[in-house]
């Protein structure tokens, strides 16, 4: 029988954080399929996932293409009409996260699910739940490690952006889908927890946030937004910290988008959705 759902969990040398991802994972009621997707793992991740959760659709890659390229896979591999997204860091705090998300796509508009979380390395503070339950609330856009979306939507608009290589894909996607006539609701399921690994490369992180944040704007953005948009997004980008990779990223960007198709939102939806930024959730008007 067809799965109502699949768990995608792209991982890289993190055999550790990986096992506790997928022991929660394999723990969800409504049997989820369950995908690990090894981009090139060296450190026995793929002994441990054979020897110790067969149930799980192993896919182990010789040559690392980075997670975007692995979801976007996944999502083809998939057999569920729910694609589940954690990081290989996170875990389900509960059995019934995946099936109490899934009921939340009653409205065919809804073409994802961000699922709340929260970050213990950081604060107790839970991100991405709904104000109430009275109401349908939705966002800009959703996080990667916590997340479900409709996997035909996501396949009939390409999926992410594959020359984005590492971040920026979620907002990109999302403002894509908004493009559609879709949203992204905000949950009320159980919490994910992103334990955020020490192993994660912030000097990796400031190159491409900068870089893709300029390839967001000049691939999305219409006129007669996109020079202030830029101009914001470049101020942004400095004034966190100002440093080598940061710097780079934002040359990078700008050079980068020269080659890059650009296919802006119309203005009705960019402004819905710098709207949903700036301002946060709002309740689900399908009109």
């Amino acid at each position: 029988m067809q799965p109502a759902a699949s768990i995608v969990i792209v991982t890289k040398n993190r055999k550790e954080e990986l096992r506790r991802a997928l022991g929660s994972a394999v723990a969800q009621s409504g049997q989820p399929e369950v995908l690990v997707m090894d981009d090139a793992s060296t450190d026995g991740t793929e002994e441990m996932v054979r020897a110790e959760f067969p149930q799980v659709t192993l896919h182990r890659f010789e040559q690392s293409k980075g997670y975007i390229v692995r979801r976007n896979e996944a999502a083809r591999l998939a057999q569920g009409n729910i694609i589940f997204s954690i990081d290989d860091d996170a875990t389900f705090s509960t059995p019934q996260v995946v099936e109490q998300t899934s009921t939340e796509f009653e409205h065919p508009n809804i073409g994802a699910v961000a699922i709340p979380y929260i970050e213990p390395r950081k604060a107790r503070r839970i991100l991405q739940r709904a104000p109430n339950q009275e109401k349908i609330w939705i966002a800009n856009a959703f996080v990667g490690t916590a997340h479900a979306l409709r996997r035909d939507l996501f396949l009939r608009l390409g999926g992410y952006r594959e020359q984005l290589i590492h971040q920026g894909e979620e907002s990109d996607y999302c403002i894509r889908m908004y493009a559609t006539g879709h949203v992204v609701r905000l949950g009320n399921a159980g919490l994910i927890y992103h334990h955020e690994s020490p192993r994660r490369d912030f000097h990796r992180m400031d190159f491409y946030g900068c870089r893709n944040s300029i390839l967001f704007a000049w691939q999305n953005v219409p006129m007669p937004y996109l020079p202030i948009h830029l101009v914001m997004t470049t101020l942004n980008c400095l004034r966190w910290s100002l440093n080598r990779q940061r710097l780079q990223g934002l040359t990078t960007g700008y050079l980068d988008f020269l080659r890059a198709k650009r296919v802006p939102v119309p203005i009705k939806v960019y402004c819905r959705w710098r709207r949903l930024r700036t301002a946060g959730a709002a309740p689900f008007d399908p009109t």
